[in-house]
């Protein structure tokens, strides 16, 4: 007897997940062998290769956007983890208070000034800076894992301001303190790595940290250490790492008329369009389009703009006529870095460093035979 070989359709079906009215079907991963008769979904190097593919569709240094097609979840989730919790960055984690007489108290100062994000030289930031550790304090020789920071302000009054005037920004000097006014103070072999363009720096100048008023002042010394968002979340390069599986709108039914139009509300903007019904589509039979040619009918624009808020399923207008799902190898990933990184250079980061896991994970395994 033959083995069961599964349609086209089926094998389609399969890769949907089912959006429906108050349930969520078929959400089991299916990459691995016998979940289905007929299939052997084993993984196979070369049958990735040809599967797997990536789409760019925004690529700017704070934000990008693009698509893994062809990968099961656990790899998607493990590339957005790392990206959140294991990429390197530069963060305040002790203040030295000086002087503070302003109206926050100096821990709460602290936790803010703890999550300002700074950038520097790539190089200096990954190849020079080390992890802090405290064998470099017994030598007295921090210049490789630690960065010294100042914060030395004082609010006066401006002599030149108009009389009477009320906006605080005109009628004091520095009454609004923001992260440009921290200062890098390189020292040792600093100075090789993080200077001029590559100095130390906030990656938005225009942080506010704190309001002062005349006779106010923050004096505080600050040691910043690289380190990683699974140690604390300031130091997540990442302002969102996430993404979501690409939706999918089926039209089973013509919807047509005011329908159509209610239809395309249903949905954000720019998902569903409405286009004329032509006189081949009228003349069709069976088509669902008989005696309607001049008319209005919805047709799926841009599934992948769907929130996937299933309001269309609310309708009994459109009950038997639209199937919602989406498509469950097709990952959408939205980075947002927060300066230190530039957002495409995180993702190639993440592989990188789940390549590493990998080769530490066979040579273990490799032991263990041993």
């Amino acid at each position: 007897m033959a083995p069961y070989q599964p349609s086209q359709t089926e094998l389609d079906r399969r890769k949907i997940v089912g959006i429906n009215a108050e349930t969520v079907t078929d959400v089991s991963s299916t990459d691995y062998p016998g979940h289905y008769p007929g299939e052997d979904q084993s993984w196979d190097k070369y049958k990735f290769e040809d599967n797997f593919s990536v789409k760019i569709y925004k690529n700017e240094p704070m934000e990008s956007s693009f698509s893994l097609i062809g990968i099961d979840a656990a790899v998607a989730n493990a590339f957005r983890r790392i990206m959140i919790a294991e990429i390197p960055s530069l963060a305040i984690e002790t203040v030295f208070v000086n002087n503070n007489t302003s109206i926050i108290q100096d821990e709460v100062l602290s936790a803010r000034l703890g999550l300002v994000p700074f950038k520097g030289s790539k190089q200096g930031l990954l190849e020079f800076l080390k992890w802090n550790d405290s064998e470099g304090e017994e030598r007295n020789d921090v210049d490789h894992n630690t960065v010294l920071l100042e914060l030395k302000i004082k609010c006066t009054r401006n002599e030149a301001a108009a009389k009477g005037e009320t906006d605080p920004l005109k009628a004091y000097h520095n009454a609004h303190v923001y992260a440009k006014d921290i200062v890098f103070k390189p020292y040792g072999r600093q100075r090789n790595y993080f200077s001029g363009e590559d100095v130390i720096r906030p990656t938005n100048p225009d942080i506010l940290i704190a309001k002062l008023r005349p006779g106010q002042e923050i004096d505080v010394e600050m040691h910043a250490i690289k380190g990683v968002g699974s140690d604390h979340a300031k130091y997540s390069p990442v302002a969102t790492a996430s993404y979501r599986l690409l939706p999918t709108i089926s039209i089973l039914k013509p919807i047509l008329g005011k329908d159509a139009e209610k239809f395309a509300r249903c949905f954000p903007k720019g998902v569903i369009g409405l286009e004329t019904v032509t006189k081949k589509e009228a003349a069709k039979k069976g088509s669902g389009y008989e005696g309607h040619e001049g008319e209005k009918k919805a047709v799926v624009k841009d599934a992948m703009k769907d929130t996937v808020s299933r309001e269309c399923l609310r309708h009994e207008e459109f009950e038997g006529k639209v199937k919602l799902g989406r498509v469950r190898d097709h990952f959408i990933f939205s980075v947002e870095s927060v300066g230190q990184w530039d957002s495409d250079e995180l993702f190639l980061e993440s592989v990188k460093i789940l390549k590493g896991k990998c080769e530490v994970l066979k040579k273990s395994l490799t032991n263990m035979v041993r």
